[in-house]
């Protein structure tokens, strides 16, 4: 763990401050989870908090509180600068280096004269004045409950933040399934719960609020679906016209690959999806036991996250990146067999 300059963060916060408190680019439940629990609680102690976000993300997380109020840099851009420039802090959440929120947001946060706070869980963090950094800790939603917690504020944690670090959690964990989810987290989970968070409404709102499309979405990409037996790993792809057919909204293939790595005797997972957007291969990978999937990513394609579960890019086109991702998986066949699954 990291904890940098938390006494003199307490000293400034002191008195009413502008805060930003910002996520990383395509945010996930957890992004935008511990950035909407942060916002509300600097609210009760006082201060003027904006989120501000650097493009859309999934609609089955509008619903969360607070949600109305959140700026996209991409969108809003004019509101968003204005809530920067007018800052006398900005908190980076769930992210770990500047380049995960996009090169025009970056680009305004490089020029940024005041400090930044970082609340974070994933590896090498960037280095910045105040820092809470754990890489054990399965959620940065778990950690704003810890930050609150080191405050000595846990009885300013009401319903609506509850229910946005509920929310956080039980995405970052698979529902609580993946091996970083702590009796910790369950301790924690359990007081959210007592404070108000509905754990099955939350459930159903995230995952049982599918569209028609997305379902077929991914049919498809399950139909992509490739299994290399002797390297104990399984792919999906998915291009843009296969998006397109099925009507793809912002967070429609989110946990997918999760379904290859459900598969038995595989212990290493990705997806390949084509970015018309921003022009690349975004890909996602997971793994079980002790394979890295963060190292992999971070050697071959300029990604990382944690040892199983990271994300990466390939400015290759869809074939290519296959072909690049499958002729290095020969140099990790031993490491590969040596994982604890069977």
């Amino acid at each position: 763990m990291i904890l940098k300059g938390f006494n003199k963060l307490k000293t400034f916060l002191d008195k009413p401050r502008n805060i930003v408190i910002i996520g990383h680019r395509n945010p996930d439940g957890d992004a935008i989870g511990s950035s909407l629990a942060l916002c509300q609680y600097f609210t009760k102690k006082g201060h003027n908090p904006t989120v501000v976000v650097p493009n859309e993300y999934p609609d089955f997380l509008h619903w969360l509180p607070g949600s109305k109020g959140v700026y996209r840099f991409d969108w809003q851009n004019s509101q968003s600068q204005r809530a920067i420039n007018n800052s006398d802090i900005i908190f980076l959440l769930d992210f770990n280096t500047l380049h995960r929120v996009g090169n025009d947001m970056q680009n305004t946060l490089e020029k940024y004269p005041n400090d930044f706070a970082m609340i974070d869980h994933h590896q090498q963090p960037d280095d910045v004045k105040y820092m809470y950094s754990d890489v054990t800790i399965c959620s940065t939603c778990q950690m704003v409950y810890q930050f609150i917690e080191m405050n000595n504020d846990l009885e300013l944690i009401d319903k609506d933040i509850a229910t946005c670090l509920y929310t956080g959690i039980m995405t970052d964990t698979g529902s609580f399934r993946f091996r970083s989810t702590t009796s910790k987290t369950h301790r924690v989970i359990a007081d959210l719960i007592d404070k108000g968070a509905e754990n099955d409404r939350i459930h159903n709102n995230v995952y049982d609020a599918n569209s028609y499309n997305r379902l077929l979405l991914l049919g498809k990409a399950l139909s992509n679906l490739q299994i290399l037996p002797s390297y104990k790993t399984a792919y999906i792809t998915l291009t843009n016209e296969e998006k397109k057919r099925f009507d793809f909204q912002k967070g429609d293939t989110e946990g997918v690959v999760n379904y290859a790595l459900s598969l038995k005797g595989i212990i290493f997972a990705a997806i390949f999806i084509e970015d018309a957007e921003q022009n690349i291969i975004k890909i996602s990978f997971r793994s079980k036991g002790n394979f890295s999937v963060n190292n992999f990513s971070r050697n071959h394609f300029e990604g990382g996250g944690h040892d199983n579960a990271a994300g990466g890019k390939s400015n290759l086109n869809l074939a290519q990146t296959v072909t690049k991702f499958t002729s290095l998986l020969p140099n990790y066949k031993e490491e590969l067999n040596a994982s604890y699954e069977d």
